[in-house]
């Protein structure tokens, strides 16, 4: 009997030793994967964030000013007259016409 309980006994410290290391490596695994879960949360989070604000405060496109809009006018007005009177012909007033509406 006292060797049945011997071998008993040894199992029984191997089995809690066992216990005891596997129980301490679970812990370890489960603290490194949700400290790798948290931060690729946080990246996560920080990536949908980027994409979710505003745009930096950009400058919107510029528009003529209303003198540069007048300016065009006159111009254009000037342009019309010239060919009336006949001092330019189609393919000049085109072409005047074309530089003042794209400039």
């Amino acid at each position: 009997m006292p060797g049945l309980l011997r071998g008993i006994a040894r199992t029984a410290v191997v089995a809690g030793t066992a216990t005891a290391v596997s129980g301490r490596v679970r812990r370890r695994q489960d603290d490194k994967f949700a400290q790798r879960d948290a931060d690729t949360a946080a990246k996560r989070d920080a990536a949908y964030d980027d994409e979710t604000a505003p745009p930096p405060d950009e400058a919107p496109p510029a528009e003529p000013a209303p003198d540069a809009t007048a300016e065009r006018l006159d111009q254009l007005k000037t342009l019309g007259e010239l060919k009336q009177s006949g001092v330019l012909t189609d393919a000049e007033f085109q072409a005047q016409k074309a530089k003042i509406l794209a400039g």
